[in-house]
């Protein structure tokens, strides 16, 4: 069992990625005396020496990696296989056999242990084991084949619902199987950290096994507008999924907002600038910029081995200006655009013809369309050079293969010019780390606007990949740059780099989600959860009783269409059986209508209605009565001419006329346009209506009301409780703001409150400003209450 060691104060960080952050190999040159040997994963160095960095903060005890194992290799003897004839797949089972990596079938539950026990010891890192076939579903499947594309704005030019579903179920079983795992070790106090799209599910899924946990992600990719992710078939899973998080962290700002955009637009939920109401609680979203290990490099830059490369290549390449590009092969990488605007400047500026080389470096990706990219790019490249290119000169050196740090390095510190020209990337380390080599020659860096880093570096040559021309021109002035503007330039890019670092990314990233847990968003005090034992404690010890209870949003979920919103079997259920008891007396007091209330309420004899905010009452029993039958309502005709206005200019939105009140609608509209059109069409009505009637407007849930003033939910509260005198129980729910008039008219102090035992109620967020004294996060926990009362009372 592993053991939380830090003191009452600390807790420990759980780290998850989709593999873990080092390589793992058996050691079998002794088969009686195996052992196992580890070295660093050479892609998760930034990420990993960030979070690492964490191990001096004194709130954290102890940092614990999980994640697949990857491929797991064997120095010596090669272990006996299992089923040598099964094909294997994914990050287990390697394409070729050369390295002798051990297969699925040979992860014994001894040997699995064994590498599961050593590594925590060793590196405080839990291995996660998860079959070739959901690997491959999941990563090669949903990972790489729907959400990368998406996430870069890539649409599938054509796809089948089956593909897509079966992709869908590995990826969903991929992530329940980390969040299994993970809440095996959990222990109360834990931090959670969920890095990027691979387990983008899994908050939602660990917030169901374990409810009070601390969890953050991070997504280390692009995000897309929502017109493009709404394409997704399973966007509200994963909208949904992400926000079991306290904290959702992206880049740059515009990736945080495309998010907060799709989950109003796709879920309809509310939202601010940096936060998503969701659950009754707030998800909060903000901007962490990710950089690289600064001082790691800085050693590594200037090492023996990487100086000795540096000589040799300026030995291969004397007397050329040199230009370099490090992508992975893959289609956001832009390399293909880079060599067309590459063509572009030699044509344009041919004085640069014979003195300025490209060398492009494309290393190995997990991209479905590898291999027609790379024929693409050799054939760019074979027709520049042939173009271009003399005996004496060849205009782009290309090599497709993963460079050793070495090498890389060397190529960074010789290079005059950097250029990136991705068409959607997040973040993209090569541009950093080419400033950190640059330190001397302090060479122009040359990036495209489309980069999640672009924002960031403000002293590199922004260009719009598409633009050949404009890449063309940045080029030259790349390359003709005075030596004073370079060096300004690079000041500013070297601050940017040195500053925004991987070790700073990550104390951010850890001190907001530490401050989101033991802080609420906003500075009131948050409305305590109502605790259903109490409740029941005082429903059971009382005589006579009152439930006041709003329709929309309270009883029944908020609806795109109000018809829609119909009573579900539980809450009939419930509120019939709470209405049989003779002790109860229930009122619903809704803004809905005379006629949906008794079409879908009527049939119980028991129960009390008010309809249009108290404007019309119906006691158990008896015929409807209105409360303004010698009211002014002259005022509805102007008030139509303004909703008409709007809705005539608010695609979506429509007009629900009442017998004493008029609502505009605007829940189907453009989730943005509909709020901007809302408060010019609140002003409108403020200036023109407020001042000649007697009426007010009631700011609902996507939604304005104009009504009479002098009838509320809050005058039917107190004329109802006036008929009750030896009520010794209240119980009073609603979700918006028209529901506080009855919360205010049950305000109560001293021994008033402590003899009605009087609970009110609202719908929703904690942190929402409101006169009740408890909160319930959605209609399905007060329904869930309401059929426990209901069971008590047939006791």
């Amino acid at each position: 069992m592993i053991t939380n060691t830090g003191s009452s104060h600390q807790h420990r960080l759980l780290v998850v990625s989709r593999l873990i952050p080092i390589t793992c190999q058996l050691n079998n040159e002794d088969v009686n005396n195996k052992s196992w040997e580890f070295n660093n994963r050479r892609s998760y160095n930034a990420m990993y020496s960030g979070i690492n960095s964490l191990k001096s903060e004194k709130n954290i005890s102890q940092i614990i990696y999980f994640g697949l194992p990857g491929e797991v290799s064997v120095k010596g003897e090669p272990l006996v296989s299992a089923n040598s004839n099964k094909k294997n797949i994914d990050d287990y089972i390697p394409t070729n056999k050369i390295n002798n990596n051990i297969e699925w079938e040979q992860f014994t539950p001894e040997l699995k242990k064994s590498l599961t026990d050593t590594l925590y010891k060793e590196k405080s890192i839990i291995p996660i084991f998860v079959d070739p076939e959901t690997c491959s579903l999941h990563y090669e499947g949903y990972c790489k084949t729907e959400l990368w594309p998406l996430f870069h704005y890539i649409l599938w030019e054509s796809t089948t619902q089956t593909h897509e579903e079966k992709n869908w179920e590995g990826y969903v079983k991929f992530n329940q199987i980390f969040a299994n795992e993970i809440s095996k070790y959990y222990q109360p106090g834990d931090m959670i950290w969920i890095q990027d799209y691979h387990l983008l599910i899994l908050p939602e899924m660990l917030r169901k096994l374990i409810p009070k946990a601390d969890i953050g992600i991070f997504i280390h990719t692009t995000f897309p507008t929502s017109e493009i992710f709404r394409c997704l078939p399973k966007r509200k899973e994963v909208l949904k999924g992400m926000l079991g998080s306290n904290l959702i962290g992206f880049q740059i700002y515009s990736y945080s907002r495309h998010f907060i955009s799709s989950c109003t637009r796709v879920l309809g939920l509310e939202s601010t600038p940096t936060g998503v109401e969701y659950n009754g609680t707030t998800v909060s979203v903000e901007i962490f910029t990710i950089g690289i290990d600064v001082d790691r490099i800085e050693k590594r830059r200037i090492s023996p081995s990487v100086l000795e490369k540096m000589e040799s290549l300026k030995s291969m390449y004397e007397g050329k200006r040199i230009i370099i590009g490090t992508d992975k092969l893959d289609r956001i990488k832009g390399v293909k655009h880079k060599l067309s605007a590459y063509e572009y400047f030699l044509n344009l500026y041919p004085e640069w013809q014979n003195k300025v080389i490209l060398i492009q470096v494309t290393s190995s990706s997990n991209s479905n369309d590898a291999k027609l990219i790379e024929t693409q790019i050799s054939e760019l490249v074979a027709h520049i050079n042939g173009h271009f290119g003399t005996l004496e000169y060849t205009p782009v050196y290309y090599y497709h293969q993963d460079l050793d740090q070495d090498e890389y390095f060397a190529l960074l510190n010789i290079a005059d010019v950097g250029l990136i020209t991705s068409v959607r990337d997040g973040m993209n380390t090569t541009s950093h780390e080419f400033v950190l080599c640059q330190k001397e020659n302090h060479g122009p860096l040359i990036l495209s606007e489309f980069t999640g880093t672009a924002g960031s570096l403000s002293g590199a040559i922004l260009v719009n990949p598409w633009d050949h021309e404009g890449v063309a021109h940045a080029i030259n002035e790349a390359l003709s740059m005075t030596k004073e503007e370079r060096n300004d330039r690079y000041k500013q890019l070297y601050k940017n780099v040195s500053n925004n670092t991987s070790q700073f990314w990550a104390k951010s990233f850890y001190k907001e989600l530490k401050e989101k847990v033991t802080i609420v968003a906003d500075p009131a005090e948050p409305v305590p959860i109502l605790n259903p034992e109490l409740v029941i404690n005082s429903y059971m010890s009382s005589e006579r009783r009152c439930f006041f209870f709003d329709y929309d949003g309270t009883l029944t979920p908020i609806c795109n269409t109000p018809s829609a919103a119909v009573p579900g079997p539980e809450m009939l259920k419930a509120l019939t059986a709470l209405t049989n008891d003779p002790r109860n007396y229930i009122f619903i007091i809704s803004g809905r209508d005379q006629e949906f209330l008794d079409h879908h309420l009527g049939h119980l004899p028991n129960l009390g209605l008010s309809a249009e905010h108290g404007s019309f009452i119906k006691y158990p029993g008896q015929p409807w009565k209105s409360a303004i039958e010698d009211m002014d309502l002259s005022w509805k005709d102007d008030v139509m001419n303004i909703f008409n206005f709007y809705t005539e200019r608010t695609q979506g939105s429509f007009i629900e006329q009442k017998k004493c009140a008029i609502t505009w609608h605007y829940r189907l509209a453009d989730p943005s346009y509909g709020n901007f059109q809302s408060k010019e069409c609140q002003t409108h009505l403020e200036n023109v209506i407020l001042p000649k009637y007697p009426v007010e407007i009631l700011v609902g849930k996507k939604c304005l009301e104009v009504r009479p003033s002098s009838v509320n939910k809050g005058s039917i509260v107190n004329s109802l409780l006036a008929d009750q005198e030896t009520c010794d129980f209240v119980f009073c729910a609603g979700d918006d703001k028209t529901d506080e008039d009855m919360f205010k008219s049950l305000v109560s102090s001293g021994e008033d409150g402590a003899k009605h035992n009087i609970f009110t109620c609202r719908i929703g967020s904690q942190n929402v400003k409101t006169l009740a004294s408890y909160t319930l996060a959605t209609p399905a926990d007060l329904i869930n209450l309401m059929g426990k009362l209901a069971t008590a009372s047939t006791f």
